[in-house]
């Protein structure tokens, strides 16, 4: 099978297309992997020559800088990205397009399209903007984008039950579609690591979505905050418990997780989330924000709170009792090995399997390869 797959290099949608892209070449896919938003970093552009090389023809990267569909300079970015992606259907000839951008799913290329949302700026915005978009060129636009990808594309997929159903307030889905959970691998470490008790979290300091600043306000526990430091607020510098490590590479990350007790999982959007993932499966303890997305994706194998309050008094109980840390840890790695990159790859094959099966059939039902464990 090839498959056409698009990425962005920015954020977590990397991540998981890297994923995806190593298991399909894996199970004997050939697949051509476009990314889009900026020039890759050099650690990407690495990723991308070793597996170049590794794969032996079966794989390709084209890097472009053609925006997202959620940057500010929006327009013409559907006219930009097709002529780019029409010349890899005539010279890869893939099986299938899979984008994880909106916009392209209104492209014609003559090939099955499947479409993946992993979060959308209304439903973001819906959270993290009570007060609401202002409107402008800008967002209509946007909205445009998304609605027309989400018209052209034959299957819909999204991470969560909690993700689809946002998408589905704020936009018409009348494609079919499907819950299909993210899968993680996290390398084995170099050497031994000493956990101590210490909470870590990650996130940038600007997305209000991650709620970093309301974790700082924990006291009278260690807490390992990685991001980019620059942003952080002066009056947040002071804490001796708080130690600010800034932007960490894939490796030290993990590592930060292998010496830490629990990862708190702070934010307050999150259609996912795959840096809990890596910390649990790095055999941090998960301590959630209490909204229902992570309730989809730990079920009983975090504990949540609602306020910093809450918060306190869970680090608190846990540090009196390393019985129960131990137990929440043991839990959070076994929830945490559902979500394999093979079981995600799995479930997108079977679904590229039906999509090339019944390409010319009209499409009656909701297929359900969810990865999700109840």
């Amino acid at each position: 099978m090839r498959v056409l797959l698009t990425t962005d290099t920015l954020g977590g949608v990397w991540t998981y297309t890297k994923e995806l892209t190593e298991g399909l070449l894996q199970q004997g896919c050939s697949v051509a992997l476009v990314s889009f938003g900026r020039l890759p970093s050099e650690s990407q552009s690495a990723w991308c020559s070793r597996l170049e090389e590794a794969a032996q023809g079966r794989f390709l990267y084209v890097a472009s800088e053609i925006p997202l569909e959620w940057m500010v300079d929006n327009d013409m970015i559907v006219e930009k990205g097709e002529e780019l992606l029409h010349s890899l259907v005539r010279t890869f000839e893939p099986d299938l397009f899979h984008s994880n951008q909106f916009c392209f799913g209104q492209l014609s290329l003559g090939i099955p399209k499947l479409l993946v949302a992993h979060s959308d700026v209304l439903s973001w915005a819906d959270v993290c903007v009570p007060e609401g978009l202002a409107s402008s060129p800008w967002l209509s636009r946007y909205v445009d984008l998304v609605q027309s990808g989400l018209n052209g594309a034959d299957w819909v997929v999204a991470p969560t039950s909690c993700m689809m159903f946002a998408l589905k307030k704020n936009f018409s889905v009348s494609s079919p579609s499907t819950i299909v959970a993210n899968g993680r691998t996290v390398a084995a470490p170099e050497g031994s690591f000493e956990r101590v008790l210490q909470a870590v979290t990650a996130g940038r300091f600007w997305d209000r979505s991650k709620n970093v600043t309301a974790v700082t306000q924990i006291r009278d526990f260690p807490l390992m905050v990685a991001g980019e430091s620059e942003d952080v607020p002066t009056a947040l510098l002071h804490p001796s418990n708080v130690h600010y490590l800034g932007f960490l590479p894939e490796p030290e990350l993990h590592n930060l997780f292998r010496r830490s007790s629990l990862y708190i999982a702070a934010s307050i959007y999150e259609p996912f989330g795959l840096a809990p993932l890596e910390a649990a499966l790095c055999g941090c303890a998960i301590i959630a924000n209490d909204i229902p997305s992570f309730r989809e994706v730990w079920g009983s194998a975090a504990v949540y709170f609602k306020t910093s309050r809450e918060l306190q008094t869970l680090l608190l109980t846990i540090a009196n009792d390393r019985g129960y840390l131990a137990n929440l840890q043991v839990q959070a790695l076994d929830r945490a090995r559902h979500y394999s990159s093979a079981a995600m790859t799995a479930s997108y094959l079977s679904l590229y399997t039906k999509l090339l099966s019944n390409q010319s059939e009209c499409y009656d039902h909701v297929l359900s390869l969810s990865t999700y464990v109840q």
